[in-house]
């Protein structure tokens, strides 16, 4: 059911003169340059423009920390297979909220931001997140639907831009 509030009107309003210009439409599902990337929501992140990638060019995966999920990996699966994805990245980023302390320095944020009791979810925190990308790389790498993928780790500077292979 719409709501009448403005909770949304600025974005909305802004559509209106996407939609006005829109010119995607027709653009293939599949992604032309063959290419998946997984990085953080972290919104100093602009994965098509920090690599040079236009609309269709890439299928873009985004958690909190740039982790290899589960879910991530279903959607390699299927973008795989079904969306021309040959290659993935997967990019995490200096300064990241889920590199800076433990799990349960999360849980203390997010409650004493006002959240609920979060303890039964886990945040996947990464101290080393070096170590991390390398793991969920290897992640990627042997998981038995993913074999013909070819992935690699990064890690992204958000002070400079730059990015650099891990591995």
């Amino acid at each position: 059911m719409p709501s009448s509030d403005e909770t949304f009107a600025d974005v909305l309003a802004a559509n209106e003169t996407y939609a006005h210009d829109f010119r995607l439409a027709g653009l293939q599902a599949r992604a032309a340059r063959g290419l998946a990337v997984i990085t953080c929501i972290d919104s100093r992140i602009e994965p098509l423009a920090m690599l040079g990638l236009g609309p269709g060019d890439a299928k873009i995966l985004r958690n909190a920390g740039a982790r290899v999920t589960d879910d991530v990996l279903r959607t390699l699966v299927l973008a795989s297979y079904l969306l021309g994805v040959d290659r993935a990245m997967v990019i995490a980023h200096t300064r990241c909220r889920m590199a800076a302390g433990s799990e349960d320095d999360v849980h203390t944020a997010v409650a004493e931001a006002g959240g609920p009791d979060t303890r039964s979810l886990s945040f996947l925190v990464a101290s080393d997140q070096e170590a991390t990308v390398r793991a969920d790389v290897q992640r990627v790498r042997s998981w038995p639907y993913l074999t013909r993928l070819r992935v690699g780790g990064f890690l992204y500077d958000v002070d400079s831009g730059r990015i650099t292979r891990l591995c």
